[in-house]
């Protein structure tokens, strides 16, 4: 956009049943600190820049199935985190609370779903 100015935020939101939960998973998982949380919304966001997740309550929340199925909730978006070593950062993201989701699409890639349903993808570049 034209208008922006260096130092302006940008990001994104996710809806979840718990934000703050949600919010404390990936800050602990990314390494961000939350950086604003109130009734219903709960902000992380990297140290050094202007980027941020928002996580939002969603009245009826339905989590995205994964694999997608005609009929069922469709993951509208995911995140990709690249990696230095895939199996370390599995058992990192099991250990706070994501599970592991099938199928993988390539072996240089494991889905997970976060505590709230949603898929992400952990992915190590292959030589």
């Amino acid at each position: 956009m034209r208008s922006r100015t260096a130092g302006m935020w940008w990001g994104t939101a996710i809806e979840a049943p718990d934000p703050a939960a949600l919010a404390r998973f990936y800050a602990e998982l990314l390494g961000w600190p939350v950086v604003h949380e109130e009734p219903g919304t709960a902000i992380i966001a990297p140290p050094q820049g202007a980027v941020y997740l928002v996580f939002q309550q969603a009245t009826g929340y339905q989590a995205p199935v994964w694999p997608p199925v005609d009929g069922a909730q469709r993951p509208m978006m995911h995140f990709d985190f690249q990696v230095g070593d895939l199996d370390s950062a599995v058992a990192e993201a099991l250990a706070l609370g994501a599970s592991l989701a099938t199928p993988s699409p390539r072996k240089n890639v494991r889905v997970l779903l976060d505590p709230a349903g949603h898929p992400f993808c952990l992915c190590v570049e292959e030589d």
